[in-house]
């Protein structure tokens, strides 16, 4: 039991000291500075840090947030829209040029998207989590598809070119995506044993 707290306490440090250098100038500076790694690396790693933080609360907690929720569904829905907003250009554009959406973007991606998303996953169903699985992935494919058609910049701080490259990563990634989560209902089991989109999963049981 002694063993188990203080791994789990070294897992909640190591936790915020990776989410603490997400946040320095630094790592900002490097993920930010192309659309393909803005997009499709820093805000997945802020999402993950939700997830990761649901998973280490106790399940008592847990449970008493889901509650209070009213749920698996709402938080789904929270889950869906905050996470489309961040995938939106003006989002970015706003990230980039103030510090207060920036922060916003920090806060709001791990509280409003990883970890509501983890708190559901559980109680979800194979077509509740199969809906969330296929409205992330076309999602992705169409802000991908828009990327690449659109005739001019939609992101003012990215290339035009660089927008197309993005574009191209999303819809690679949303037909990856697709064919992995299709070839769980033919292969090792139904969507419902699979793990949460941002890697949430199943709770274990954490002393309070």
């Amino acid at each position: 039991m002694a063993l188990h707290a203080t791994t789990l306490r070294h897992t909640r440090i190591g936790l915020g000291a990776c989410y603490l250098f997400l946040a320095t100038p630094v790592a900002r500076s490097a993920l930010e500075a192309a659309m393909s790694t803005h997009m499709l690396l820093q805000i997945p790693l802020l999402a993950v840090a939700g997830v990761l933080l649901a998973r280490l609360l106790p399940a008592r907690r847990q449970e008493a947030l889901l509650a209070a929720c009213g749920g698996a569904l709402p938080l789904v829905v929270l889950a869906l829209f905050a996470s489309s907003y961040w995938m939106l250009p003006r989002a970015l554009d706003a990230a980039l040029g103030d510090p207060l959406t920036e922060a916003a973007k920090f806060i709001s991606l791990p509280l409003l998207v990883g970890l509501p998303l983890a708190l559901a996953w559980r109680q979800l169903t194979a077509i509740g989590r199969g809906f969330v699985w296929t409205n992330f992935i076309s999602m992705l494919a169409v802000l991908g598809w828009l990327y690449i058609a659109a005739p001019v910049r939609v992101c003012n701080n990215y290339l035009v070119d660089e927008q197309g490259s993005t574009g191209w990563l999303m819809v690679k990634l949303a037909l990856l995506l697709f064919a992995g989560w299709l070839g769980t209902l033919f292969v090792g089991g139904t969507p419902a044993s699979q793990d949460a989109p941002a890697g949430g999963g199943d709770r274990q049981a954490n002393p309070a």
